[in-house]
């Protein structure tokens, strides 16, 4: 149970809280950041709850994919992949260009470019993060936001006022700014995906994520009350690095560097994590020919799926390369809302309780359409191409089988 909740831990506390508060500032100004961290946590409770039961009954590497396959039909499970995919490697380029951001501010295209290659190699090794490597990188986190939570408010600098401003506020805002806020609860998927190496999955995984989703939004709302105290909603919004900010701001300039080394480190371990997930979502759909058959490889040395992972590193760089942070995290958030739209679907259809799964249904459907207009029109096209390729591969698997005389 710990081990699972640990890997929660380990997958949610990343990118998102390093660089998720200074869009959704943009969007919403402070009260609705506010209003849209506690919306976006109550889809992710209703994601937790449906994904936890279906992990339950389906207890395989594969998460929505596999659930939407055996309860809704596979084109359904083949959306619901793709999603993960586009998705998830959108929040690998966010997560790239977040640590690039930290690392290097006058060059973080090339750090996050760079970033990604190593920790490619990385995986390629068949070195991906244990319990105990990823209870480090938590640690490492949590001391990192202790401190510039600590800093913020021992300085004297922060305003209760500046939470309280009501500047920019609308409901569109508020859920502009759970659509973004929603990247950073999104890693208890991580549970759900590795199913097959949680011990005991029945019983760990529906008590490992709540359990973790309540502690990091803890986490988060400790750390965003900072940086707005801190800052301002109009300071944070415009700030690269929010949380070397707040601390910068606090009259501690001193620590900025501890928290840029910090925030690099913990945003890699979760990249170093999630570029094997995807991996293996590629593998399992490559496997069913969801994806091209030649990426369903598995090298013998390692037990990686290396095309997988090659051809998802060549796409993110690809990103970095031309997208910007905000861009990134929209696209994640939108897809990624799709995916958790189709666990809940398929939780409608499991005997019990229907109002959690309902309601997280129609939330994930309203936050992934309130997303900037161009991370949904960027969306919108990804999963199209999806589905497209999907009815092509029937149609020609359909007219290549002979016919009977």
């Amino acid at each position: 149970m710990a081990d699972a909740v640990v890997l929660g831990l380990g997958s949610m506390l990343g990118a998102g809280v390093f660089a998720a508060f200074a869009p959704a500032a943009a969007a919403a100004g402070a009260v609705g950041l506010v209003a849209g961290l506690v919306l976006a946590a109550l889809i992710a409770y209703c994601n937790a709850t449906s994904s936890a039961r279906l992990a339950a009954r389906y207890p395989e590497s594969g998460g929505t994919y596999v659930y939407g396959r055996e309860r809704l039909g596979e084109g359904w499970g083949n959306l619901a992949g793709w999603a993960f995919v586009t998705g998830k490697t959108a929040s690998c380029a966010a997560m790239a260009l977040a640590i690039g951001t930290y690392a290097a501010p006058g060059h973080a295209r090339i750090a996050a470019a760079a970033a990604v290659a190593i920790l490619t190699l990385v995986n390629l090794g068949g070195i991906t993060r244990t319990a105990r490597l990823t209870l480090v990188f938590v640690v490492i986190t949590l001391t990192v936001l202790a401190l510039v939570v600590g800093t913020g408010l021992a300085a004297g600098h922060g305003s209760v006022s500046r939470i309280a401003d009501p500047a920019h506020l609308s409901p569109l805002g508020v859920l502009r700014a759970a659509g973004l806020l929603f990247f950073a609860f999104a890693g208890y998927a991580r549970i759900a995906t590795l199913g097959e190496e949680v011990r005991d999955p029945e019983r760990t995984i529906p008590r490992a994520i709540p359990r973790a989703l309540g502690i990091v939004l803890l986490v988060y709302a400790m750390t965003g009350l900072t940086a707005l105290a801190v800052l301002g909603a109009d300071r944070l919004a415009r700030s690269d690095a929010p949380l070397a900010a707040v601390v910068a701001a606090a009259g501690a300039p001193a620590l900025t560097g501890v928290v840029r080394a910090g925030a690099v480190i913990a945003v890699a371990g979760v990249l170093l994590a999630l570029i094997a997930g995807i991996g293996r979502t590629a593998l399992a759909m490559a496997r069913r020919g969801d994806l091209p058959r030649p990426l369903a490889v598995v090298s013998p040395r390692h037990q990686v799926p290396a095309r997988a992972e090659l051809a998802v590193a060549a796409v993110v760089i690809a990103l970095v390369s031309t997208a910007d942070l905000g861009w990134a995290i929209g696209l994640s958030s939108c897809t990624v809302l799709v995916y958790y739209a189709i666990a809940n679907a398929s939780a409608l259809t499991l005997p019990g309780a229907r109002l959690v799964p309902a309601a997280g249904l129609a939330g994930c459907l309203v936050l992934a359409a309130s997303v900037p207009w161009r991370s949904l029109a960027a969306g919108a096209v990804a999963l199209s191409i999806g589905v497209i390729a999907r009815a092509v591969r029937i149609r020609t698997a359909s007219g290549s089988t002979p016919r009977r005389s």
